[in-house]
């Protein structure tokens, strides 16, 4: 079950709202950990039981680590840390790497290990992070242990954001787990949001992946230069709009419930920089390989050599954690190159640019990264890349690019637009008269809007789904 399908507007969210707002508080959590499990188990019911076993070695674990720190046995405290970390990892390794390694080592005659043929939990990079962190947090004194095993169920499965993020750390829903609000002002800023996210995935992401399918599909022979660069475009805008579309739908549908989480994004595609561009891209992940891997390895108060290692080991994972694919893995470490060029020298240099060169700059360097992200065989990656830089089997351009920009055009431009700061500027200058007027309008044409298209389209893809 997704949050752009019509089972999930229309039938699971309106019993889970009635359920919960009909129930006592003190038995909220209660029913919010049974529909979570309903939500997570619609398709696979099987992997139900890797999540009651998530639940219970981090909730255990974390009763071990507390219980070690208040008999002064550092030791011990840390072994069961190091314990959870490992459970977690390796959870995540047999699921998500397994196969991968398998595969890998085969090719290179080393077929050490079987290929399982292991199908990808749905979620598992975002709730096996979620739990481990838990338990580091309760070592550091940064979070309470949490006694109620219920309450930290409700916590690992929390359906809003459980199979697309953002990664939610225990330490920022402690208080809410216990003791969260509720009032029709929040509910009704909940809806807004998740109405936003929900044309931003039905409305602008399914189409611009429409175009980017054609692109990715197209014989090599036939591939042009304009139309890699058109495919690329139309790429790096689904995946935005998708991503942090389901990060608004998250953020909203936690807000319905009581909920306030972090935001995701906070438009990236205005970036004057790679690093700027990574503190307003995925920013839950970002403060996740922050806070538990690169400052554990002494983020930047180490020697330059020891940093440049820091930088590599962390957009390494960063890499890898996107996908088992060794294309991620450079994906990872182009960004890790750029980033430590950018530290090092080039950043004191390219603030002294008009800022239009500098977003250029960010934009043309995102968008390269975009084709190595997107593109898995290496043989067509190559291809793909050489035609964004002229090397085009097709020429310059064809009918075929024509034809898809007429076709995507309004599109691309209404993505582009939407992408930016633009409308929010201009939705806070409307005087509040017009604003409440124009609200409620707004959300039921996008609400509308959205469900035409889930009615009448087959194509509703969820590029996060393989995370």
């Amino acid at each position: 079950m997704v949050f752009s399908s019509l089972y999930f507007l229309f039938l699971y969210l309106p019993v889970v709202l009635l359920a919960y707002y009909v129930t006592p508080l003190k038995w909220r959590n209660a029913v919010l950990l049974l529909f979570n499990l309903i939500f997570y188990g619609w398709g696979e019911p099987k992997y139900i039981l890797i999540m009651f076993a998530s639940i219970a070695i981090d909730y255990t674990h974390g009763m071990l680590v507390t219980r070690c720190k208040a008999k002064g046995n550092d030791r011990g405290a840390r072994m069961a840390v190091a314990s959870s970390v490992i459970f977690n990892l390796a959870l995540l390794f047999f699921f998500k790497y397994w196969d991968f390694l398998a595969q890998s080592l085969a090719a290179v005659g080393l077929p050490i290990m079987p290929v399982l043929n292991i199908r990808l939990p749905i979620g598992i990079s975002f709730y096996t992070f979620q739990t481990m962190s838990y338990t580091i947090d309760v070592y550091r004194g940064d979070a309470r242990c949490q006694r109620n095993v219920i309450t930290f169920g409700t916590f690992v499965t929390l359906f809003p954001q459980l199979i697309a993020g953002p990664i939610i750390k225990y330490k920022d829903l402690d208080d809410q787990l216990e003791h969260r609000t509720h009032s029709p002002e929040q509910f009704a800023s909940g809806v807004q949001v998740f109405v936003v996210g929900l044309a931003k995935k039905v409305l602008l992401a399914n189409n611009l992946g429409m175009l980017w399918d054609a692109y990715k599909a197209m014989p090599v022979s036939e591939l042009t230069t304009a139309g890699a660069w058109l495919g690329i475009v139309a790429f790096s805008l689904q995946l935005y709009f998708d991503f942090s579309g389901y990060s608004d739908m998250a953020i909203g549908l936690g807000r319905m419930l009581g909920f306030e989480f972090i935001p995701n994004f906070n438009y990236p595609y205005i970036s004057k920089s790679i690093t700027e561009f990574w503190r307003r891209w995925h920013m839950s992940l970002g403060t996740w390989f922050r806070e538990y891997l690169y400052i554990p390895l002494g983020g930047n108060r180490v020697s330059k050599p020891r940093l440049l290692f820091n930088l590599l080991v962390v957009w390494a994972a960063t890499g890898i954690w996107h996908g088992a694919s060794w294309n991620f893995l450079i994906w990872g470490l182009y960004f890790a190159v750029l980033l430590i060029v950018e530290k090092f020298f080039l950043l004191q240099y390219l603030k002294r640019l008009p800022a239009a060169l500098q977003h250029l700059y960010a934009l043309f360097f995102v968008l390269v990264s975009w084709a190595i992200f997107a593109v898995e065989d290496f043989s067509h990656m190559g291809a793909y890349l050489g035609a964004m830089f002229g090397m085009a089997q097709g020429g310059l351009a064809d009918p075929a690019f024509g034809y898809y920009l007429r076709s995507y055009g309004l599109t691309l431009l209404v993505g582009c637009v939407a992408s930016l700061p633009l409308g929010a500027g201009l939705w806070r200058r409307l005087r509040e008269r017009p604003r409440l007027v124009l609200l409620p309008i707004l959300v039921l044409a996008g609400l509308l809007f959205s469900t035409a298209y889930l009615v009448d389209a087959t194509y509703n893809p969820f590029l996060y789904f393989r995370f």
